[in-house]
């Protein structure tokens, strides 16, 4: 097998079993299978554990955004660990003790903390009150979940070369609004090509519609993975 492409597919989609066949297809291609709160609201444990059996054993990515108090977080966090996931997320806006909790819950997990949304702009900070531009925003964020113990960060591909410069080299950057060039930027405000975001730093791009929606989505993996080498 050639050497995997470092993408999680976004795996969100009607049901178990088009999740399952979009896993499947991509697998010989991609490292990861992102599975986000539509499929595992869902589907519950068993999304993770057809996805893992469809895709060979990838790594899973559960993208659930965790985000409340230290305890209730410290909870969900440990009710989820027999799934073994590599990479779970919570919002680094929810706190350092929060991060911290998540962390301590789950010591052999990348406790994985999103920073600014790649859906919002620069009017939706100020509408909501978080302290711009987003540069600026994300890497505040990321630098306190780096210090809670975070070891992995999301933020949109515009921002991953300033965090690059502030956190460790062995903290994982994972980038969504990531869109082949010419691609539909559907609800993404923030976007780069992969190209681009692996250049400035990132080591992991989420890309879900560009793969999933394609007629054929283990050819439209292949390609990206491809253009990737």
């Amino acid at each position: 097998m050639s050497e995997l492409a470092p993408i999680a597919i976004a795996l969100d989609g009607p049901d178990l079993d088009t999740v399952s066949a979009w896993a499947r297809a991509a697998a010989p291609f991609v490292s990861t299978m992102k599975v986000g709160l539509e499929t595992y609201l869902r589907d519950g444990d068993d999304a993770v554990h057809r996805i893992r059996q469809a895709s060979g054993g990838r790594d899973i990515f559960l993208d659930l955004k965790l985000h409340d108090i230290p305890n209730t977080v410290a909870g969900a966090a440990r009710s989820i660990a027999h799934l073994r996931p590599a990479y779970l997320t919570v919002h680094a806006s929810g706190g350092a003790a929060m991060v911290r909790a998540a962390v301590e819950a789950l010591p052999d997990t990348r406790i994985t903390a999103v920073t600014v949304l790649t859906s919002l702009d620069a009017q939706d900070l100020d509408l909501i009150g978080l302290r711009g531009p987003a540069i600026d925003a994300a890497c505040r964020l990321a630098v306190l979940a780096v210090s809670a113990g975070a070891r992995a960060i999301v933020c949109s591909p515009q921002e991953v070369a300033a965090i690059r410069a502030v956190v460790d080299r062995d903290i994982v950057l994972i980038t969504p609004g990531v869109r082949p060039r010419g691609a539909d930027l559907g609800d993404q405000a923030r976007v780069a090509t992969p190209e681009q975001a692996l250049a400035d730093g990132a080591d992991l791009l989420v890309i879900g519609r560009p793969i999933t929606a394609a007629a054929d989505p283990g050819a439209a993996a292949a390609a990206l993975a491809a253009s990737l080498r």
